[in-house]
């Protein structure tokens, strides 16, 4: 399922706008990240939510992420193992169906971890990143949904790639607290 429909760039689809600039999107509003997911729950996407707005430490990454996506027993806890394990995620080795049309992760609360491991907190969407440019080259759809309670967070490009806002808040006057 990695090709779009040939005319997505003229049916603006969800999934399509979000994986064109990247495979990392910023989400500031949480109605407008709801109405993301539903779209892509709707449309065969396999949805894993993460919660890091908690994670104190880049094991609390560790730790939900190979809770979340079944990462074998021997998954090593570091980013270089978080790499080898979301390679395999790609080619639907484990932690997704490969009858999903894709694989999205959320994270919310990003802002909160960032803010505690900024370094951790890039490379970890470099890490994600890569793997979903790797994804989609076997055939398999995979992003991830960033969500942050600060409207001018900022990370430099992951993936050579620079993580923007989604679409319907990429004006910085769509992200003023009302």
């Amino acid at each position: 399922m990695a090709a779009f429909d040939h005319d997505a760039h003229l049916t603006h689809q969800v999934d399509y706008r979000l994986m064109a600039g990247g495979f990392v999107t910023l989400f500031w509003r949480q109605t407008i990240l709801e109405e993301t997911i539903d779209w892509l729950i709707a449309h065969g996407y396999e949805v894993v939510r993460l919660d890091a707005s908690g994670w104190m430490g880049e094991a609390d990454l560790h730790r939900d992420f190979a809770r979340s996506l079944d990462f074998p027993s021997y998954y090593g806890r570091n980013l270089n193992a978080l790499n080898d394990c979301l390679s395999d995620v790609a080619v639907c080795d484990y932690g997704t169906s490969p009858e999903a049309t894709g694989l999205v992760l959320v994270l919310t609360g990003y802002d909160k971890f960032a803010v505690r491991c900024p370094e951790v907190a890039q490379l970890a969407l470099d890490v994600i990143a890569d793997n979903s440019r790797s994804a989609i080259l076997v055939g398999h759809r995979m992003c991830c949904l960033v969500q942050s309670d600060d409207p001018n967070i900022v990370f430099k490009p992951v993936g050579a790639t620079a993580v923007e806002w989604n679409s319907a808040e990429w004006l910085n006057a769509r992200r003023c607290p009302e």
